[in-house]
């Protein structure tokens, strides 16, 4: 029998408020000392009590309306009941039947086209405090606990692991357009679990679901979830039944681990927070906040191939992440050759960057700089070759690309003697090679124009060498 996989998606993405998500603690939890950004509230002391943080419900609205949801005019935080050491309250606040945002969804490219993931709630909680294991003991830093934590959660309508890595890339890049989270998976700003399932193909029936927790890589979860397909699919053709199991990602062995075994809503006993009063949201907010949403990647891309009549494969990559796109747009406000730009940027620029392993943040290169550079080759102080040269300098120190050319002088030569001189040089050292070109064959001039440039360095004006090597031959062949 043939299957098919059936796979929705949730997940975590911490906010970029400057407070916790119920007290005044900062949210600077990555890199801090443990336990500095705490106080009873994040703790869970008897008695504290907690408040809510508007910002963290303003980036939730901005989340839910990028991604077409419809926004609650009522909500509420609940009580979600369990106990680990990880909870210092024994319960986590979280949202359960009243959500903020609810019924959207974002499109993604797959081999077939475009798809449509839908969305089923966009909602807002804490974060948890975060575990150490030391052998046989742990530790517990609670400076995470308290961080506003926005959970995002699909419909089953993935089916395929690659699909669920392309939802999560364009689900990033959302969230980085908005500005609300860094969605860092390395730093754990985003952690991604997958649910994952599998019916005889054609069939409308979900089969038992197993869900794969805490994944911190697109590697990752397309590898997991690859893994975890085929495990179901043996057991299935074996005769035997999916247990509904929740597992983890053993990126060591490659192999999904059993963490617990069937889960419910109902074993968290929710239950309405009784120490916070309900969300009531009201239409005129929710509209300023949509007249303040910035460009979305979808709409930039578009814009990019209409405005600049760049290709669908340059605008796609230029609009991948908000940095490049914004790169783009400062150099082309100073230098209006977008179709150059695009190449310079996502060729040369690039692969510096893969190369250098440089953010776009940490770039040294401004667009003043960048355009200074270009302004040189068209000037024809420098060519391609070395404009590439100077721009693995720039990205070095950060310099000025004339005072880079001039230090290095690496102009180019546009001395009609001096060039004279090279080319017969290039002759006296190559009398066999001119003697078959004044015997006919014309294919020898290249040969000879390669020569004078690499005597030169490639600095030799080519326009300028080419018709002087012209002239020098036409001349010798006359006297021949």
């Amino acid at each position: 029998m043939e299957y098919e996989a059936v796979i929705g998606m949730e997940v975590h993405v911490q906010l970029l408020t400057k407070s916790k998500m119920f007290c005044s603690c900062s949210a600077e939890a990555f890199g801090a000392e443990p336990n500095t950004h705490v106080c009873p509230v994040c703790l869970g002391m008897p008695g504290s009590l907690p408040v809510i943080n508007r910002k963290a419900v303003e980036y939730t609205i901005m989340a839910g309306l990028a991604l077409n949801c419809q926004i609650a005019e009522f909500a509420k935080f609940d009580r979600k009941n369990y106990f680990y050491p990880d909870l210092p309250k024994g319960y986590q606040i979280s949202q359960y039947d009243l959500p903020i945002a609810t019924n959207g969804w974002l499109e993604i490219e797959t081999e077939n086209g475009h798809k449509r993931i839908r969305i089923r709630r966009v909602h807002l909680e804490e974060d948890t405090a975060k575990l150490f294991h030391m052998g046989d003991y742990t530790l517990v830093d609670f400076n995470r606990a308290g961080i506003p934590l926005l959970e995002i959660v699909s419909e089953p309508d993935m089916s395929t692991p690659e699909e669920a890595r392309q939802y999560l890339i364009k689900l990033r890049t959302i969230l980085r357009y908005l500005g609300i989270s860094t969605a860092d998976m390395e730093k754990g700003a985003m952690r991604c679990e997958a649910n994952v399932s599998l019916r005889p193909k054609g069939s409308k029936e979900l089969g038992t679901r197993v869900e794969i927790k805490n994944i911190n890589s697109f590697r990752f979860v397309k590898q997991a979830l690859e893994y975890e397909i085929e495990r179901q699919r043996k057991l299935l053709e074996q005769g035997r039944s999916v247990e509904q199991i929740t597992v983890g990602w053993d990126d060591q062995r490659n192999i999904t681990v059993v963490q617990r075994t069937k889960e419910y809503a109902h074993d968290y006993r929710y239950f309405p927070e009784p120490d916070l009063p309900p969300l009531v949201i009201s239409r005129e907010w929710v509209e300023e906040i949509r007249a303040r949403l910035p460009e979305l990647p979808d709409a930039r891309r578009e814009r990019f191939q209409q405005q600049y009549g760049l290709s669908p494969a340059e605008a796609r990559v230029l609009t991948a992440e908000k940095e490049p796109a914004d790169y783009f747009e400062a150099c082309v406000a100073l230098y209006p050759e977008p179709k150059k730009l695009a190449n310079w940027i996502t060729g040369e620029f690039f692969r510096l960057l893969r190369d250098t392993g440089t953010s776009f943040e940490d770039v040294k290169v401004s667009p003043e700089k960048l355009v200074k550079l270009l302004r040189l080759v068209d000037e024809g102080t420098i060519n391609q070759n070395t404009a590439k040269a100077v721009l693995r300098e720039m990205f070095e120190t950060g310099e000025d690309p004339q005072k880079i050319v001039e230090k290095k002088g690496l102009s180019r030569i546009t001395d009609t003697a001096y060039i004279q001189s090279v080319i017969e040089e290039v002759l006296d050292a190559n009398p066999d090679a001119l003697q078959r070109y004044l015997g006919g064959k014309e294919s020898t001039f290249g040969f000879f124009m390669g020569q004078v440039m690499k005597a030169t360095k490639g600095r030799a004006d080519p326009k300028l060498a080419s018709k002087l090597l012209r002239e020098k031959l036409t001349e010798l062949k006359k006297n021949s």
